[in-house]
């Protein structure tokens, strides 16, 4: 099978279902609207890359590695960032759409999450240390025995977070998103004060 290495080079409104991206080493490129979804980007390599306006959804991350990588306006529903080379692992999102998608077990500290929905994603044992989950949604997203220490929450909502199971010492939270972190004690909070 070709490998190649691309550096450098505008991928702008490609179809990769009808023409797949070759296998091997994409280096400062840009991906603007490109339609990736349900395909196999499995064993690519990609450093310094954007992602602009792209559907990702569906799309197969076994072994592939993402370096320095930042995500803009994607679609990138039910992805397996658990299955990715974590070697290395560094991207940032950025209104993204990225429910459903599994971080189980990643290390992905300081990393950062601006105006996304992470509605249903799967953060179970995942160390996202001093990262910045900046106005998400995440409702329905899992943290079990997640590392969240450091991490500012401040301005996202609909999260339920077991600060007994999970580690958050130093993660930042706002006074709106206190029920969040009890929820499991069923109490009420009353926000008419």
């Amino acid at each position: 099978m070709e490998h190649v290495f691309v550096e450098g080079e505008n991928f702008e409104r490609f179809n990769f279902q009808d023409n797949p991206l070759k296998q091997g080493e994409y280096d400062s490129c840009r991906f603007y609207q490109c339609d990736f979804s349900d395909t196999d980007l499995s064993d690519i390599k990609f450093t310094e890359c954007e992602f602009i306006e792209c559907n990702l959804s569906l799309v197969r991350l076994i072994q592939t590695a993402f370096h320095d990588i930042h995500f803009r306006g994607c679609k990138m529903l039910g992805l397996h960032f658990d299955s990715c080379n974590e070697f290395g692992l560094s991207f940032s999102f950025d209104s993204c759409q990225l429910n459903h998608t599994s971080f189980y077990r990643t290390k992905i500290k300081k990393t950062v999450f601006r105006s996304s929905q992470l509605i249903d994603a799967d953060f179970t044992e995942c160390d996202m240390s001093a990262s910045v989950i900046d106005n998400c949604d995440l409702r329905g997203a899992m943290f079990d025995h997640t590392i969240i220490e450091k991490a500012d929450l401040s301005t996202s909502f609909n999260y339920n977070i077991d600060p007994e199971i999970n580690r958050i010492k130093r993660a930042r939270f706002s006074i709106h998103g206190l029920p969040g972190l009890l929820m499991k004690y069923e109490i009420e909070i009353d926000n008419s004060i």
